[in-house]
């Protein structure tokens, strides 16, 4: 029997000008794939240029993180879109990332939607489509990364992209598999045993306890560790030393 395989990847890029949220240098050496923002709920053009040429260097694919238009709200506060419009700045933020990552000598190789926009095409089908539409304007090859049954993924899927399913290390999860609001108590697992726990139970059985206690089935091919949680780094680390000592083999996706 073949080991089981897992992606890891990470939210990078998440500053502005000035100011710093990630650690984007020492999860670049832990993480295999690198979701970057793209200029709507954080970063900026030369932030962009260089993640895109850290994660060349060190040969971590890189994926468009796009997001509703909300830098103020980190891309987090619900916003009502137009679909046409949504299309277009999906499609606009992949050309952005596109050229830093061409200059560094590689290619988006993904795109995974950041923060409300996220939760809302898990079942929102417009703007799921509005989203799919936007990743086909800008490259209709890009794999779609996204929860496991939403939205996202079905249309993705019917429109003929590669679709990846991933799961969350650090965010809890409903009784219906879907992830707990961070308006709630509980929505992110801060405890570090606990976030290697559940990532080795997912990596390696597909399953993970709800926060009602209910065992679901999160199967996915991608973990998610958020890079912007304090040690981040350490905890990014001590997971992947937990994956691989559990004979994971934690490698890009495709």
């Amino acid at each position: 029997m073949s080991a089981p395989l897992i992606d890891l990847n990470a939210d990078l890029g998440e500053g502005f000008g000035r100011w710093h949220l990630t650690d984007d240098e020492e999860l670049l050496s832990v993480v295999t794939s690198a979701n970057v923002a793209c200029g709507f709920h954080a970063g900026d053009p030369a932030t962009m240029r260089r993640v895109c040429d850290r994660a060349a260097e060190r040969g971590v694919r890189i994926g468009a993180q796009v997001s509703y238009r909300d830098l103020a709200g980190f891309g987090r506060r619900a916003m009502d879109v137009p679909p046409a419009e949504l299309a277009a700045e999906v499609a606009y933020q992949i050309g952005a990332l596109e050229v830093f990552a061409r200059a560094a000598g590689t290619r988006v190789a993904y795109v995974k939607p950041h923060g409300a926009l996220y939760n809302r095409v898990v079942h929102d089908e417009e703007q799921a489509r509005a989203v799919v539409e936007g990743v086909l304007l800008a490259d209709a090859a890009l794999p779609v990364l996204g929860l496991p049954g939403s939205s996202l993924l079905k249309t993705a899927d019917k429109a003929g992209l590669p679709v990846v399913t991933e799961a969350f290390a650090d965010r809890a999860y409903t009784d219906e598999g879907t992830l707990v609001p961070r308006t709630r108590e509980g929505a992110v697992v801060t405890e570090a045993d606990a976030v290697v726990a559940r990532s080795v139970a997912m990596a390696r059985s597909g399953v993970v306890t709800s926060l009602g206690g209910r065992e679901i089935e999160v199967r996915a091919r991608s973990l998610c560790l958020h890079g912007d949680t304090p040690g981040a780094v350490d905890l990014a680390r001590r997971v992947r030393a937990e994956l691989e000592s559990a004979g994971v083999h934690v490698a890009a996706f495709a």
